[in-house]
């Protein structure tokens, strides 16, 4: 089986463009310097409108509308598809390796390498597929061939540009990745707009948040007061100001705890250590995929189950594909949305503001256990292809010569005492991620709940990257203790 995987991908692996790896030692400036590049190219595409050779772009009804802060997509771009299809072809594969479906040594430089290979060739399959269903289910409205043709090019090269730049970080040129690094500066950017904007909304009021709250206490304007930004719907208010600030903290808080496992070398007494294992064990991952999962979910089903889907008016009745998604356009003109009304795509769709959290609770509830569930599930399955598993763990505790006090020197016993704390880390990082999510989405927050831990997980994981790069500049012989070789 593992065979004829790596035979299927072998001749693409060879002709797909690739990003070496350095041959020497990288600077923190240059790492710096290479990640703002980066940065700026995505940010320059996510501002270059997709070309139709007939006339201007038009852009149908938007399924991804929540989506897209997290898929790091800006819509009729050359980021329309954003991430979505790298995290998708990632979690494809992890799947497929972590369900033992291939069997793939990772200690084996060829077998990492095919591995790493075949899910950047599946990465642009995924960008291939997503293209061809963004024009046939109407994304862009009626197109004539040649259009379609022109559109998918864009979106099929701009999808390689996306994937060799997130190479370019991956392969040690710069810092962290570039998933994170472009769905942390679309969520920034987004906080910032709510915070700022000048742009009236209802009763002349400005959108930003701050901006309004200003506007309302030193505008003598008697029909306007702090109430009428209390809880605004669909736009930004100072619930959601307060929820943001409130989640921030809860995360960061989180973010710093952890269970420590005591060490000592084992052949140098006195020579004492920790193994630190956070309370957030898989951070922000599992959100990540779920909405990888639901963003796909949710394209094919306005494609297959709307109006003016390709299953309607079939010979399939309507009330069996009613129950699998029926969608109703919620806002007009460039903000028009598909948002699902019933069915099962209905149930296991986040509430968005307190109205709509309030309208239907029993459905909030039945969404947050389908949430939590799936992360819990993702969770798992991450830890077990990540090397980040009981047994991965212990083997490499006993590599670095270390051993737990008290204890005889031994892998099994270390993975033992390592099951009594991971899985049980794995469950609370579900629920808490899933619950605190939920939370921010169901209250407004500046972003989407899940964007929100994202960010927050992001940028707490670059801070830590960025203070071990200062310390190995200042302290070279390091670089192994914090590995960065």
């Amino acid at each position: 089986m593992a065979g004829k995987f790596i035979k299927f991908f072998s001749p693409f692996v060879r002709v797909m463009p690739e990003v070496k790896q350095p041959q020497r030692e990288v600077s923190f400036k240059e790492k710096m310097i290479w990640t703002a590049l980066v940065l700026v190219i995505y940010i320059v595409m996510s501002n270059i409108q997709l070309f139709k050779p007939s006339g201007s772009l038009t852009t149908g009804t938007d399924a991804l509308y929540w989506m897209r802060i997290i898929l790091a997509s800006n819509r009729g771009t050359l980021t329309e598809l954003g991430i979505g299809p790298i995290v998708t072809a990632g979690l494809i594969m992890q799947l497929l390796l972590g369900s033992k479906l291939i069997k793939i040594d990772m200690s084996d430089p060829y077998d990492r390498s095919m591995f790493s290979g075949s899910q950047k060739v599946l990465s642009l399959f995924m960008t291939i597929f997503t293209a061809i269903m963004y024009i046939v289910g109407g994304q862009f409205g009626s197109l004539t061939f040649e259009d379609s043709i022109f559109i998918f090019l864009q979106l099929a090269l701009s999808g390689l540009i996306i994937i060799l730049l997130d190479e370019i970080l991956q392969k040690g040129w710069g810092l962290g990745s570039g998933i994170s690094l472009f769905i942390a500066a679309g969520i920034a950017g987004q906080i910032f707009w709510n915070l700022f904007s000048f742009i009236n909304a209802d009763k002349g009021i400005a959108r930003g948040i701050v901006i309004a709250f200003f506007q309302v206490i030193f505008d003598n304007n008697p029909d306007t007061n702090l109430n009428d930004i209390l809880i605004r719907q669909n736009v930004p208010n100072i619930l959601g100001l307060v929820t943001t600030i409130i989640v921030f903290l809860i995360v960061v808080w989180f973010e710093s705890t952890k269970v420590e496992i005591p060490l000592q070398y084992a052949g140098y007494r006195g020579f004492k250590g920790k193994y630190p294992m956070k309370l957030l064990y898989v951070s922000n991952i599992p959100v990540i995929l779920v909405n990888a999962l639901y963003s796909n979910f949710l394209l094919i089903g306005q494609i297959l189950l709307s109006d003016t889907g390709l299953l309607r008016g079939g010979f399939i009745p309507e009330f069996w594909l009613d129950l699998l998604g029926k969608f109703t356009v919620e806002g007009a003109g460039e903000t028009s949305r598909l948002v699902p009304s019933f069915g099962l795509l209905y149930w296991i769709s986040p509430p968005y503001g307190l109205e709509a959290l309030v309208a239907d609770p029993f459905r909030a509830v039945v969404y947050l256990i389908v949430f939590i569930l799936l992360c819990v599930g993702l969770g798992k399955v991450w830890v077990s292809v990540s090397g980040m598993g009981p047994k991965e763990i212990s083997e490499q505790i006993i590599d670095s010569g270390m051993q737990i006090p008290g204890f005889r020197r031994s892998e099994k016993i270390i993975e033992k005492i390592l099951k009594r704390y991971i899985p049980t880390l794995i469950v609370l990082n579900g629920i808490i991620i899933a619950v605190l999510s939920f939370t921010a989405d169901g209250l407004g927050a500046l972003t989407s709940g899940t964007g929100l831990l994202i960010a927050i997980g992001i940028i707490h994981q670059y801070a830590e990257t960025i203070s071990k790069e200062v310390a190995a500049m200042q302290y070279p012989s390091m670089r192994g203790f914090l590995g960065l070789d």
